[in-house]
């Protein structure tokens, strides 16, 4: 049985006539990250609002760790919210350490564990500038740090990535993937497909006000796939599609593809260089037909791959919220 931190049951809340969320659920597994997808206004922030306590549900639960949610447990919640803010005036080190102390820890401890994260994330000399000084990507990182710093058994991250350049956005995501497998439990909010693959265990889309998809990403994608197929072979085109007739329908064809160059016919020009490769996308409609799609195929041409084309969130993201799915 699986190990949930954090379950969200049957949540609604309405603004002044206005529904941000209508009986939403979440399980979020212990030690994962969980992406919380949708588009803007879907009623992300108000689910993460609630989970923090800053605001309370219409109807609805939340539970932490197996129990109610209580306000004790927000000590045990690091939250980056997507509208962020540092005081200009202050020099960075002060700021940090003023918000380090508010999260329990001591001076001597607290200043420990931010000259560690100034020095990861290549900041440390900017320890007696001005915050003001500071441009929104470093001060992003500050933000970032100060989050994580009293190492809580969850992490809330509201658009994370923005404003990014994509190396820091990369140091980002391995951040991230690191407080993970030290035990971290992440819930990683946005409305941008680039990384959901890359970072995120679980998903849950919302759409809309309501849970629309939920699952681990790797399953949601296998089980969205739409029976397409893409082989890889050397030898006749028209071959191919006379043997595959009747068997499957060809949807695609990205023509030649040249074999990559390796130096192979530069250091022996008498060798003949290999046919072309090439490909064709096909869609087999049912799954027991897969083993006669495959031989057909070999016995036609020379097969060198075949394998199932998997659809990316970002493709189960536009179908899910376009209704299509």
């Amino acid at each position: 049985m699986e190990d949930f931190l954090l379950h969200a049951e049957h949540v609604s809340k309405r603004y002044a006539g206005h529904t941000a969320l209508d009986d939403v659920s979440i399980s979020v597994p212990r030690g994962s990250v969980y992406g919380l997808l949708g588009p803007n206004g879907a009623g992300k922030t108000t689910l993460i609002r609630i989970i923090n306590r800053i605001t309370a549900p219409d109807r609805g639960a939340v539970f932490f760790d197996g129990h109610p949610f209580a306000p004790s447990d927000v000590r045990h919640i690091g939250y980056l919210p997507e509208e962020r803010g540092l005081y200009k005036k202050m020099k960075v080190g002060e700021q940090a350490l003023f918000f380090a102390r508010l999260k329990g820890l001591s001076r001597n401890e607290a200043t420990r564990r931010l000259r560690m994260w100034f020095d990861r994330f290549d900041i440390a000399s900017w320890w007696n500038r001005r915050v003001e000084e500071l441009s929104k990507g470093m001060a992003q990182k500050v933000q970032f740090i100060v989050t994580v710093l009293h190492e809580p058994e969850l992490l809330i991250f509201d658009e994370p990535f923005s404003g990014f350049d994509p190396i820091n956005a990369n140091l980002l995501k391995e951040e991230i993937l690191a407080l993970r497998d030290r035990g971290a439990t992440v819930i990683f909010s946005t409305h941008n497909m680039s990384s959901v693959e890359e970072v995120c265990d679980h998903i849950t889309l919302i759409n809309r006000s309501r849970n629309i998809l939920s699952g681990a990403v790797a399953e949601i994608r296998r089980r969205h796939g739409q029976n397409l197929f893409r082989l890889e072979y050397r030898g006749d085109e028209p071959a191919l599609r006379s043997a595959l007739a009747g068997r499957c329908e060809v949807v695609a064809t990205d023509g030649d593809a040249e074999p990559p160059a390796d130096g192979t016919q530069d250091a022996a020009p008498t060798l003949r260089a290999p046919a072309a490769l090439r490909s064709l996308t096909i869609h087999v409609a049912d799954d027991k037909a897969l083993h006669a799609v495959i031989a057909a195929a070999n016995e036609a041409v020379a097969l060198r791959s075949f394998a199932e084309e998997i659809p990316s969130m970002n493709d189960i993201f536009i179908r899910a919220v376009n209704g299509t799915l």
